[in-house]
């Protein structure tokens, strides 16, 4: 199945933007494809599991080495912090667009997200003792758990299940544009997302949509693959991988805040 994930949705998952189907061979063509003997990525080009891994741990290798600056050499500059976020927003923008993976877009971004998140995670830390550290083992343990639950396919990622998981993230991200506005223009807490029990449960929610973005994740890893793709386009499972990793993070940094105000 094709994902809707908006960031690895036809970014180069087959090659040449489509792939044969099964449905498409001769049954000559079928038993010659399945009697050829695997091979890794070093022998065909392909996308492996294992360069999936190696490329989604250089990435998440740099956010870190970003996070390390962030914290200990730039620590309640706040407005360097916002800067790293733009830029990182500017080029995860940009390899979204284009048709094939950038590494150096993809670790660019790494870094000044690492950064961005090192200096507001030493912010939370200073005003909610622990609560990156927290929010770290939540990360992890939403992973670990979807992937396990998407193994075993308690989780399957259907059509109807993208079309509702992305139509509740468009809402998600409206409600937050909004209330941008009426925090800038309106002033205080705008509609009120931000804190007490409202606050909570759109946190939640912002969880729950990055527990699906890693579902998409899986799926597109496994579809490309099964369908060959090539083997550049495991820097975008790895950055698909960060996205949705960057935004449970962040959504439970801000539910551990609420909670212990």
């Amino acid at each position: 199945m094709k994902s809707s994930n908006p960031v690895l949705t036809g970014r180069g998952f087959t090659e040449g933007g489509t792939a044969a189907q099964p449905r498409d061979l001769t049954p000559a063509q079928l038993d010659a494809l399945y009697a050829r003997p695997a091979a890794g990525a070093a022998q065909t080009g392909r996308m492996t599991m294992d360069g999936v891994v190696a490329r989604t741990a250089a990435t998440l290798g740099t956010v870190v080495v970003g996070v390390l600056l962030g914290w200990f050499a730039l620590p309640e500059q706040l407005g360097l912090a916002m800067g790293a976020a733009v830029i990182a927003f500017v080029l995860a923008i940009v390899q979204g667009f284009r048709r094939t993976p950038s590494p150096a877009l993809v670790l660019g971004y790494a870094f000044f997200e690492g950064v961005f998140l090192g200096v507001l995670s030493r912010t939370y830390n200073e005003a909610w003792k622990g609560a990156p550290v927290q929010a770290v083992l939540g990360t992890m343990a939403i992973f670990a758990g979807m992937l396990i639950a998407y193994r075993a396919r308690l989780i399957r990622v259907t059509a109807r299940y993208q079309r509702i998981g992305l139509a509740v993230s468009f809402a998600f991200v409206a409600a937050i544009v909004v209330n941008l506005l009426f925090s800038a223009f309106g002033g205080g807490d705008g509609l009120g997302i931000r804190t007490g029990g409202l606050g909570i449960a759109f946190c939640v929610l912002g969880i729950l949509l990055g527990a699906f973005f890693l579902s998409l994740d899986f799926q597109q890893i496994e579809d490309g693959i099964r369908r060959g793709a090539p083997q550049r386009t495991s820097w975008l499972a790895a950055f698909g991988l960060t996205l949705s990793l960057v935004w449970i993070y962040l959504e439970l940094l801000r539910l551990i805040a609420i909670l212990r105000e």
